[in-house]
């Protein structure tokens, strides 16, 4: 079948799913926080496998740390613009799949370029007293309906919702309606069915905010109003709202994932709790790297196409075959770290990949750390006695989804 129309009847085939197969669900699952059996047991076989073939595309799979981080690197080898295999780009401009994540060299560079300065640690730094200030504001809401309160509610939710809201100076009128969007975003239950339309109504939502910033400057300022001053000149109202639903997009649902769900895993292990309350950076940055290669919300990085033959591994991947990395995986990799399977702190290494690496690293990545740290200390010093308030087994994860997570997580303030 000639590329362009084998290309084309993927694409079809993958809109069309109502479901992703049993047999390649598992880099989407987890028992709790832990990764599925079948995960480990692809990387018994080897560090890249034959994941999946979809119409004569193969699809691999890369589970090992030091291969992930390789593809993941390789701009070169590798495409990140996959639109025209999982998205109909005959939508709507607001329904259109793509950001950051799924685009090439130079689009990538000049978009990203826009939101770099907005990210350096000096700009980072002016934001630590509005995180305090959102992060203290959570914490007595907690109080306010105590004893008993659902931290993914009050806490996990709240805090990055604040925090994101502040950064693109979101108005207050307008939060509440920006909240509705969110988890629906990384839900594969339906083959990613739902994924469209969700993310069209942010998405929409930004867009028009930045026209009406064009037509006449009110919003706060913010990232926002910052893009539509320094840029609106180079870039459209459509460019400008899709750099900040990404920003909104990846600084919002994982971070309230790792919240709640780093808040569980130290309940499980008071020794780390005790560590974030005494405080002392060098313990908070351990529990808070052992968070991220632990728990890892984000369970896959954006997939790959080989542009070429290359080898990857011990496998050579083919041009136009798919690479998916299990972030989980590599994280998990006991080539890697020793006793994976355990949350140690005091092993904690630098080059987590939960944030992705390369050229499509996550660009604020430096925030959330900000935000982990700031929350996850204040929480274990205003609440030192906090504990779980029902039976673990009670629990509820997130069934298939590209970013993990509880549904509740019901807690005693103490």
């Amino acid at each position: 079948m000639p590329a362009t129309l084998r290309s084309t009847a993927l694409r079809v085939a993958l809109t069309s799913a109502r479901r992703v197969p049993a047999r390649i669900r598992y880099p989407l699952q987890r028992d709790g926080v832990q990764p599925v059996p079948r995960l480990a047991q692809a990387r018994e076989r080897g560090d890249v496998v034959r994941f999946a073939s979809l119409l004569g595309t193969r699809v691999w799979l890369v589970t090992g740390y030091d291969v992930a981080r390789a593809v993941l690197a390789d701009s070169e080898a590798f495409a990140n613009d996959v639109r025209d295999l999982i998205g109909r780009q005959d939508r709507a401009p607001a329904e259109r799949i793509g950001g950051l994540g799924m685009t090439d060299q130079p689009d990538h560079g000049r978009l990203r370029g826009v939101l770099t300065p907005y990210f350096t640690r000096r700009r980072l730094a002016e934001l630590q007293p509005d995180i305090d200030r959102v992060v203290e504001t959570a914490l007595d809401d907690m109080a306010a309906h105590g004893p008993e309160v659902d931290l993914v509610e009050r806490f996990g939710f709240q805090v990055p919702f604040g925090v994101i809201c502040d950064l693109l100076g979101m108005p207050d009128v307008d939060r509440s309606a920006f909240r509705q969007h969110g988890a629906a975003r990384f839900d594969l239950r339906d083959a990613g069915g739902r994924i469209f339309d969700t993310a069209a109504g942010t998405r929409q939502f930004l867009i028009d905010l930045v026209a009406a910033e064009r037509c006449e400057p009110h919003l706060p300022d913010g990232l926002l109003a910052r893009m539509v001053a320094d840029h609106g000149a180079d870039f459209d109202d459509v460019e400008l709202g899709g750099l900040a639903d990404g920003v909104f997009l990846g600084g919002y649902e994982t971070s309230a994932s790792m919240l709640s769900l780093g808040t569980w895993v130290l309940l499980q292990h008071r020794d780390s709790w005790q560590a974030l309350r005494r405080g002392h950076p060098t313990e908070v940055d351990r529990v808070v790297e052992e968070l991220l290669r632990f728990v890892c919300p984000v369970q896959v990085a954006f997939p790959r196409v080989a542009r070429h033959e290359v080898p990857v591994g011990e496998q050579v991947v083919r041009a136009g075959d798919i690479v998916v990395v299990s972030l989980t995986g590599a994280g998990r990799d006991p080539a890697r770290h020793v006793e994976a399977e355990r949350f140690d702190p005091t092993t904690a290494s630098a080059g987590t990949l939960a944030f992705g690496h390369g050229l499509h690293r996550c660009i604020g990545a430096e925030l959330a750390r900000m935000e982990l740290r700031t929350a996850l200390v204040a929480l274990a010093r205003r609440f030192p006695d906090l504990a779980l308030a029902c039976d673990p087994t009670e629990l509820r994860f997130t069934e298939l989804a590209i970013v993990h997570g509880v549904e509740r997580l019901p807690v005693r303030l103490g």
